[in-house]
């Protein structure tokens, strides 16, 4: 008689909303190969979604900036474990660590050392800064699933297994985002100038953007009485953190929305957007409007982090591109009238905005490539192994 199969078993940590929304992907893609597949670890809603049950809030990894991290330091070294323990305990047949490097790799790193096959989801920006990284990531990684194609050869080259499987954003983005039925949808005017502005996915980052994006569509609306502010946020705690800055500001009266999600719509019905450092900027160029990137993060975490830094731009559509296609304003240099000057500046030249459709429309076709086929593609196989085994 036939052997019964086992169910798979997975662990899966995603520290921050891009991450739940990769892994909210593939957890999906997996399940429609091994229905009854267990999934654990640490995720959002969207990997909740799919049937991860989530050991800690996913919330708890979210810190970014080296001060920031410093003072969080001892209860992610705590968090991470107990959750290294709890794995060891229970091995998982394959451990796929979403982003986060600085908490995934040392756990992957321990993990591999035990006999447990582990995928690092996105590559860590080692293009960009702090290349030494690569050393750590071949001893944790048994594979690499890297969302950009140049990726490929700095992982062939150091002799790490890599898969590129494209961006998720890219197949979920419509090639033409229709503006006008997004603006139907949301109950806004088809002729209204309407700026999207998104201050990041966590609590730090909108609780340091919050008062500048505030001051920014004041300095707007100045200039363009008539205009209207979008400001999709994700949870009810950066909604309040963003409230609190308009009540600050005196800014009651202005024509700012806050949302409870609906950052594609957000952005698919404004003419320009202005948008902090991070794959939300990969999103505006993907819905291909005219934006600014700016970012402001605390002095101390900007110095070191600018000091190890290799590239000249932060922003993902000047790093595909090459050049700085997209206005950056960061740090000191991010004060509501650069800003505002900035989109207004990109809103209203024709030209510019007509070249960068183009080349937004090109990284479009680049970077769509059915991802969560592509990874569950790359994946399987060590989960077959895993099986045998067994």
């Amino acid at each position: 008689m036939e052997a019964v199969k086992r169910p798979l078993r997975i662990a899966v940590v995603a520290g921050e909303a891009s991450g739940d929304l990769l892994g909210g992907h593939l957890l999906e893609a997996l399940r429609t190969r091994a229905p009854d597949m267990e999934m654990v670890g640490i995720g959002g809603p969207k990997m909740q979604a799919e049937g991860l049950h989530t050991w800690y809030p996913m919330e708890q990894l979210a810190v970014r900036g080296y001060v920031e991290v410093l003072r969080s330091l001892p209860a992610l070294l705590k968090l991470r474990r107990e959750l290294r323990e709890r794995l060891l305990d229970s091995p998982p047949d394959l451990f796929i660590g979403i982003d986060a490097p600085d908490f995934n790799l040392p756990l992957e790193q321990k993990l591999r050392a035990r006999g447990v096959r582990t995928v690092h989801y996105v590559s860590p920006s080692i293009w960009a800064w702090r290349g030494e990284r690569i050393a750590k990531i071949r001893q944790a990684a048994s594979r690499v699933l890297a969302l950009f194609p140049f990726e490929v050869a700095i992982y062939e080259k150091a002799g790490v297994p890599v898969s590129y499987v494209g961006h998720p954003l890219a197949d979920i983005i419509p090639y033409h985002a229709d503006q006008a039925f997004a603006r139907e949808q949301m109950r806004l005017s088809p002729r209204g100038t309407i700026f999207a502005m998104l201050p990041g996915s966590r609590q730090s980052e909108v609780r340091q953007m919050a008062d500048l994006f505030v001051k920014t569509a004041r300095a707007i609306q100045e200039k363009v009485p008539s205009a209207r502010f979008l400001v999709p946020l994700l949870s009810r705690e950066t909604h309040i953190i963003f409230e609190e800055a308009i009540y600050r500001q005196n800014a009651q009266e202005m024509a700012i929305t806050i949302l409870f999600g609906h950052a594609h719509m957000a952005m698919t019905a404004a003419d320009a957007i202005l948008v902090a450092s991070g794959t939300a900027t990969l999103e505006a160029a993907l819905i291909k409007r005219p934006m600014v990137i700016t970012y402001r993060m605390p002095a101390l975490s900007y110095r070191i982090m600018k000091k190890k830094g290799y590239l000249p731009y932060v922003g993902l559509p000047n790093i595909l591109a090459g050049e700085f296609m997209v206005p950056e304003l960061l740090q000191d240099d991010a004060t509501p009238e650069n800003l505002a000057q900035a989109l207004l500046n990109q809103l209203n030249d024709r030209t510019v905005r007509g070249r960068q459709e183009l080349r937004f429309q090109a990284m479009h076709r680049l970077l769509r490539r059915d991802t969560a086929s592509r990874a569950v593609e790359a994946v399987w196989p060590m989960l077959e192994e895993a099986r045998r085994d067994a």
